[in-house]
């Protein structure tokens, strides 16, 4: 192994720091469902959808959100095995970004018919697609799939934003087009140029 230079970090470090960090803040998204006191007797099938069922939706969302950027981030420092102290605080405010997620999560799901609180949470999201694609630009340098694919959740959560602030009940189903683009995106084949019809 080559020896690192004094302004290097090994990326694998800020892994095991990054994979805690999303493990704790995918697990704390659950926190703010409702527990079985909140039924004075036992619930019945209208009484467990009045409960859960926008906080199970708003838990959905952060949850997928905060997995598919876990692997977008495990991907990135696996291309990436030293790096900078400016790279190094850059994942840091990524993480932070990451950390603040059931923060808002709790918000928007006590409060998704607020525009305030629905635009807090579009910002919070358009912040973590910013952070996740300006990580990818500082590795790649160029424009490209991946460069595209990081792009894509950040090209929905602006709009799904703006919506959010006439809109709030309407936000959700934009802001989850951005990850349906990206499974799209992930199995789709280019046709090759070369092969004959």
């Amino acid at each position: 192994m080559t020896e690192l230079k004094s302004d290097q970090f090994e990326m694998r470090r800020l892994e095991s720091l990054s994979n805690t960090i999303f493990g704790v803040a995918m697990t704390l998204l659950a926190y703010d469902l409702p527990k079985a006191a909140v039924f004075t007797t036992a619930p019945d099938w209208n009484d467990l959808a009045r409960v859960y069922s926008g906080k199970l939706a708003g838990f959905a969302l952060s949850f997928i959100i905060a997995g598919v950027f876990w692997i977008s981030h495990h991907r990135r420092l696996a291309r990436q095995p030293v790096g900078s102290r400016g790279m190094v605080i850059l994942n840091l405010f990524f993480l932070l970004s990451i950390v603040l997620l059931p923060v808002t999560n709790g918000l928007y799901t006590n409060y998704s018919m607020s525009s305030a609180v629905a635009v807090l949470y579009g910002l919070h999201l358009t912040a973590i697609a910013g952070l996740n694609a300006w990580l990818w630009w500082t590795i790649l340098r160029g424009w490209g799939r991946e460069i595209m694919a990081s792009m894509f959740p950040l090209a929905m959560f602006i709009p799904g934003t703006i919506v959010a602030a006439f809109a709030p009940h309407i936000a959700p189903f934009v802001w989850f087009i951005a990850f349906g683009g990206l499974l799209i995106q992930r199995f789709y084949v280019a046709p090759n140029p070369s092969a004959g019809t």
